[in-house]
C-alpha cells in the first residue's frame, strides 16, 4: 500500500534507486485506475467494472457479457484469483466479489474474460526503452473445463505446477506483424502510466488472437526462473548482466528535483 510513499521519500532524500517512480507505481497499482487511463489512451484492455468496497450487489453492466473474470482493484501476485474467479453469471457475479470483498478488503474489477494465449513483455528503461523478447505461460495438463489462468495456486504451488504442466518461454508462432503490435502496445502502456526502471506487462490474446493489455507490473519478480530474467537470459542478458542493467536504469533516472 505505501510503495511509492516510500520511494518519494528515497526521492526527497536525493538517494537513487532501481525500480519504478512513485508516480509510475500508484497508476500501475491500481487496477481500476490504470484501465480507465489505457482506455483514454485507446491502448486495448478489456472491459471492466469497478465494484468498490461498500457495493451490496454486483451487476455487470449492459455493456459487458459473461464470462468474465473477478480480481482485486489492488492486490497483486494473483492473490485471490482461482477457478472461481472466472464467473457466468449474475449469481456467481455477486458470490465472487462478495467473497473478495469479505477476505481481502479491497475494492474489485471485474473484467472481460478473453480465452486465448496468455502473455508478458518485460521493458527495461526510462525513456529510452528496450523491450525483452515477448514470453508466454501454458499447461500441458491442465484438467477438463479449468480456465488457462494464472491463479494463486499456479503462481505459488510448485508441487501443482508440476502436475498441470506448467511451462513458460519465448512466445509461439506469433508472427511478425502481431509481435510489432504487441511490443507497440506495451510501449504505450508503460509511457502511458509514467512508468521507469523495468516493469512486466501482462496481455491476453481474444478469440481472433488481438491483444489486450490486462495489467501492468512494476518492480516485477526477478527471482530466477520467473519471466523477467528468462526472458532477458533469452535476449543474451545473464543474471548478473540483467541486475547491473537494471541498476544503471535507476542511476541515470532524473526525478522532478534533477531537472533544470
Amino acid at each position: 500500500t505505501y510503495e511509492a510513499h516510500v520511494v518519494s521519500f528515497l526521492e526527497l532524500l536525493k538517494q537513487p534507486y532501481t525500480g519504478c517512480n512513485p508516480r509510475g507505481i500508484v497508476l500501475a497499482g491500481d487496477k481500476a485506475l490504470s484501465k480507465q487511463i489505457l482506455s483514454w489512451h485507446r491502448i486495448p484492455c478489456p472491459a471492466f467494472a469497478v465494484f468498490p468496497l461498500r457495493t451490496k450487489k454486483a451487476r455487470l453492466p449492459s455493456r459487458m457479457q459473461f464470462p468474465v473474470i473477478v480480481k482485486s482493484a489492488v492486490q497483486h501476485g494473483s492473490a485471490g484469483i482461482s477457478q472461481a474467479s472466472v464467473v457466468h453469471d449474475d449469481k456467481e457475479l455477486t458470490e465472487r466479489v462478495e467473497f473478495l470483498h469479505r477476505t481481502l478488503q479491497t475494492d474489485v474489477v471485474v473484467e472481460q474474460f478473453l480465452p486465448g494465449r496468455e502473455l508478458t513483455v518485460s521493458i527495461l528503461g526510462n525513456e529510452r526503452l528496450e523491450v525483452l523478447p515477448i514470453w508466454e505461460l501454458w499447461f500441458d495438463k491442465l484438467p477438463d473445463r479449468n480456465e488457462a489462468i494464472a491463479t494463486s495456486r499456479v503462481k505459488w504451488d510448485v508441487a501443482y505446477q508440476e502436475r498441470i504442466g506448467l511451462r513458460t518461454g519465448r512466445a509461439r508462432d506469433l508472427g511478425k506483424d502481431l509481435e510489432e503490435r504487441i511490443i507497440a502496445i506495451c510501449k504505450r502502456t508503460y509511457r502511458a502510466l509514467h512508468l521507469s526502471g523495468y516493469a512486466r506487462i501482462d496481455l491476453r490474446l481474444d478469440q481472433e488472437n488481438r491483444p489486450f493489455v490486462i495489467e501492468a507490473n512494476v518492480n516485477s519478480d526477478l527471482s530466477p526462473g520467473e519471466d523477467f530474467p528468462e526472458s532477458a537470459k533469452d535476449a543474451g542478458l545473464d543474471y548478473a548482466a540483467l541486475l547491473q542493467r537494471i541498476l544503471n536504469v535507476g542511476i541515470n533516472y532524473k526525478p522532478a528535483w534533477m531537472v533544470e
